[in-house]
């Protein structure tokens, strides 16, 4: 692979405005002020650095991020530390002894604030995790004194074997993210082995639909309709949970990628925009719970309902443990098992990675998704009602 060329030239406010994000993090170095960079990371974000040779090496001195530090006051950053050096100090290694002496509360706490809750719309989830698993243990230690025994011994410590998994994600994504900025020298997660746990691909049986369908019943009015609807679309239970009746229009759920505050709108798990079709049961339900209504929840209230409605259910039918998620995985099988091809359920699911999903022609698969939906629904619907077959109307161009 080519070396990459570094990139010079006298930094100007306008220029630094104008860069872009590209595939890889890259710098552009002033002429101006020696030892000044900019560095654009592949997300947009914008920081400045110092570069300096303390001792015949390299150091890296993050000054803070250029959306909050002008250039003029970067360039005045960047001298102190420069006229540092030639005074024989280590600017990058007394900014790391100083926050060195954080606790680990102290750091998980500056990691929610500075980081997850700009960067991970589902923040909140690994952060009850630290604080019922890691504080209460690793609360008043230094970071610093954090090793890869005290991780291993959290680990042992918790039972569930998937939930001792993700109380060490949460913990890497804190320490990898301290790494980063300077403040710890490595992450004592690395190198500590995952549980192994078995891939849970529960879908529902043909013989199962009616039964839970059934059951349902018991959960209420919003909660069997939330379910129903699931099953009947194959999307995401939060966002079914907080579908909004203003993103209805002519038959079509059409969901912002984008969270949409003012509404209580979270926004797609993968941030890119959806389109799907709701099928005649679907509307149906919809009705029912609209009361003709134009604005506002479809489900008010059931976002932390589904799971524990669900668990009822499968309590009730003393069956498998099957979750709200179970529902959309039924409805996407149905999609490939009607033969309708994985691009087709990808498209249908939001699946980020697959490429028919692209903004400029996603409305040319208008047609087909209406007519995938509605078969797959009356499949669905057909199997719950104990009919023999599922009767289509084909949709015309």
């Amino acid at each position: 692979m080519a070396r990459r060329h570094a990139r010079k030239t006298k930094l100007t406010e306008l220029f630094v405005r104008k860069l872009k994000p590209e595939v890889r993090a890259y710098l552009v170095w002033d002429t101006h002020q020696r030892g000044l960079a900019i560095r654009t990371q592949p997300s947009g974000s914008k920081a400045w650095m110092c570069v300096y040779s303390y001792r015949g090496r390299p150091r890296w001195y993050h000054l803070g991020d250029a959306n909050a530090i002008g250039l003029a006051a970067a360039r005045k950053l960047t001298a102190e530390v420069m006229l540092d050096v030639i005074r024989g100090k280590d600017p990058a290694a007394e900014k790391r002894a100083e926050r060195g002496t954080d606790t680990f509360a102290e750091l998980a706490e500056r990691y929610v604030e500075q980081y997850a809750k700009r960067h991970n719309k589902s923040w909140s989830q690994p952060d009850r995790l630290v604080r019922r698993y890691l504080l209460p243990k690793w609360g008043k230690l230094q970071a610093t004194t954090i090793s890869r025994a005290d991780v291993k011994a959290i680990m042992a410590a918790i039972a569930a074997p998937i939930l001792a998994n993700q109380v060490l994600a949460a913990a890497s994504a804190i320490f990898s993210w301290a790494v980063k900025q300077e403040v710890l020298a490595a992450n004592p997660c690395r190198g500590v082995d995952r549980n192994a746990v078995k891939s849970r691909e529960r879908i529902l049986a043909d013989s199962e639909v009616p039964k839970f369908w059934t059951a349902f019943e018991d959960a209420g009015l919003l909660m069997s309709s939330g379910l129903k609807v699931i099953l009947l679309t194959g999307q995401r239970p939060g966002e079914v949970a907080h579908m909004r009746r203003e993103h209805i229009r002519d038959g079509w759920w059409e969901m912002p990628g984008a969270p949409v505050s003012e509404l209580g709108w979270p926004g797609t798990k993968n941030g890119e925009g959806h389109r799907v079709w709701l099928s005649a049961p679907v509307k149906e339900i919809i009705a029912e719970l609209n009361d003709g209504e134009t604005t506002g929840d479809v489900f008010a209230g059931s976002a932390r309902g589904l799971d524990q409605a669900m668990r009822a259910v499968v309590a009730k039918l003393k069956v498998e443990r099957a979750t709200p998620h179970d529902l959309r995985r039924s409805f996407l099988s149905r999609v490939t098992g009607l033969g309708f091809g994985r691009d087709a359920m990808d498209r249908i699911a939001n699946h980020k990675e697959n490429a028919t999903t692209d903004v400029y022609d996603r409305h040319s698969y208008a047609v087909e998704d209406q007519h995938i939906m509605e078969t797959v629904a009356a499949r669905i619907m057909a199997l719950a009602t104990g009919e023999t077959d599922a009767k289509v109307v084909p949709i015309r161009r």
